[in-house]
This record gives structure tokens, C-alpha cells and sequence, in this order.
């Protein structure tokens, strides 16, 4: 009896990631290989990235409560501490869209953490 093999299954299966490595330069984006080594080692980079993200975010919000910190004639960590004290529990996320968008409102921020 001849082996049976599933080309239906094992051609959509090649087929769902050449489609999904189109717009590849050279070889990624035709020759099967090479295709699903590149795709492979895209979702890596994707899960890698992903995380990253999220530090480069925290590092631009860092950066821009300081800035407007400072212009209220503070530093970026004496306004965290003094929002600690004062039991003032606001993510850096919300205090820097505070900072650019609401200055006045950020301005009632700054106040608190200084009284504090």
C-alpha cells in the first residue's frame, strides 16, 4: 500500500506563513526555509518589543513630569517623594499627560507635593 501523505494540510500550512512573510526582501519571503526561520525569529523580536515598550514609555513619562517639574522649580524626584507623603497615589502615566495636556492642573499637583 502506498504512503499516504496530507498535501492539503502541509501546503496550507506553508502557504499561511509565505503569505504571512510577504513584503520580505530576497529569499524571506519565498523560500520556505528561509521564510519560517525569518517568521520565527520575527515573533521572538515581537514578544522581546513588546516588552520594551513598556520601559520606553516609562522612560518618556520619566522625562517629561521632570521637565515640567522643573519648571515649576522642582526636581522630578523631590515631586514623587512629595506626592508619597502626601498620600497622593497618581500613576506616572496620568501625571505626565497632566504635564502636557493640563498644566493648571499640574501646577495643583506640584502645590500638594510641596506642602507635603
Amino acid at each position: 500500500m502506498p504512503r499516504s501523505v496530507n498535501h492539503v494540510a502541509s501546503k496550507a500550512r506553508r502557504k499561511k506563513i509565505l503569505k504571512l512573510t510577504k513584503g520580505y526582501f530576497g529569499a524571506r519571503k519565498n523560500v520556505w526555509t528561509v521564510a519560517k526561520n525569518t517568521w520565527e525569529k520575527g515573533l521572538t523580536y515581537a514578544f522581546r518589543d513588546r516588552r520594551n515598550k513598556k520601559r520606553n514609555f516609562r522612560a518618556l513619562w520619566i522625562q517629561r513630569i521632570n521637565a515640567a517639574a522643573r519648571l515649576e522649580g522642582m526636581s522630578y524626584s523631590r515631586l514623587m517623594g512629595g506626592l508619597h507623603k502626601a498620600g497622593i497615589e497618581i500613576n506616572r502615566k496620568v501625571l505626565a499627560d497632566l504635564a502636557m495636556n493640563h498644566p493648571e492642573a499640574f501646577k495643583a499637583v506640584v502645590a500638594k507635593a510641596k506642602s507635603a
